[in-house]
């Protein structure tokens, strides 16, 4: 009675009306499971990683068996379907070039990976932690430049933002950094001392100590990918005469993370030892 009334009323064919009606039976089947997949997550998964990792690849999964489905209840039709295709499909393209640029953006992010699932980026002038990776666009939770500490803002940028801009990863081939503090001390100052007090300060921090052999790890990890190579790995002091001051700059690798909460310790350290009169800033 229902399929004659749509038949008689709207002119819609018995066998589109019932494909309709399977078709949107399997979508709530599927969204039930993905529900009961989502709560069965959460409650043997206590890691929020692994939640979001099998959340992740359950939507996945039931988006592939979705689009399997369709072609399956949908197949008879489908010739009918392509043929209406090839006359529209000028003007389909021109409407919706961006997204389909931005999809096949996605499939490349897929497969070269030139970034992942929490490492810290610069996409132009935006920089943040990849937090999302949809087909179409990815997710960056912003950090701010100077501080190195997020903002707390989540910008959605286009995949096709891979190709038009500036892509910078501080974690590709490894997860440390290069990092730089400088002081300026008195051009009549031991220099012998200085460099002495501030490369203890830097190599009493726990973070800075462990860092090396991590690194000389990741090196050995990436080298049959990456020409890199250091001939030095730990901490070392810089000297430079600028006007009447001389210039003392610390170099370290460091977790671009844990950059700021480093250089605070370090710093407190100095104004604690410039106190005492053990260093003589300016």
């Amino acid at each position: 009675m229902i399929t004659n009334f749509f038949n008689n009323n709207l002119n819609i064919h018995n066998v589109y009306l019932l494909n309709l009606v399977y078709t949107v039976i399997f979508y709530i089947i599927l969204k039930i499971i993905g529900k009961i997949f989502s709560y069965a997550s959460k409650k043997y998964a206590t890691d929020e990683k692994k939640q979001y990792i099998i959340n992740k690849r359950n939507k996945s999964l039931l988006s592939i068996i979705f689009v399997i489905a369709i072609l399956i209840i949908w197949r008879e039709e489908f010739r009918d379907i392509i043929t209406l295709i090839s006359f529209i499909s000028a003007a389909l393209t021109l409407a919706i070039r961006e997204i389909i640029y931005n999809y096949f953006c996605g499939i490349y992010i897929k497969i070269s990976k030139p970034f992942k699932i929490e490492d810290r980026i610069k996409v132009g002038e935006k920089i943040g932690d990849i937090i999302n990776i949809n087909p179409l666009s990815f997710e960056i939770l912003e950090v701010c430049e100077e501080t190195n500490q997020s903002t707390g803002k989540i910008i959605h940028i286009p995949n096709t933002e891979i190709f038009s801009s500036d892509i910078t990863n501080y974690n590709t081939a490894f997860k440390y950094i290069w990092d730089e503090i400088s002081v300026y001390i008195d051009v009549n100052s031991n220099i012998d001392e200085a460099k002495n007090i501030f490369l203890n300060i830097i190599n009493a921090n726990d973070i800075i100590k462990d860092t090396p052999k991590k690194m000389q790890k990741e090196i050995k990890n990436s080298i049959s990918n990456y020409r890199i190579y250091y001939n030095k790995l730990t901490p070392i002091i810089y000297t430079k005469l600028l006007e009447n001051k001389i210039v003392l700059t610390a170099r370290f690798l460091i977790h671009p993370k844990k950059q700021r909460n480093v250089e605070s310790d370090i710093y407190e350290k100095l104004i604690y030892d410039y106190k005492k009169n053990n260093i003589k800033l300016v």
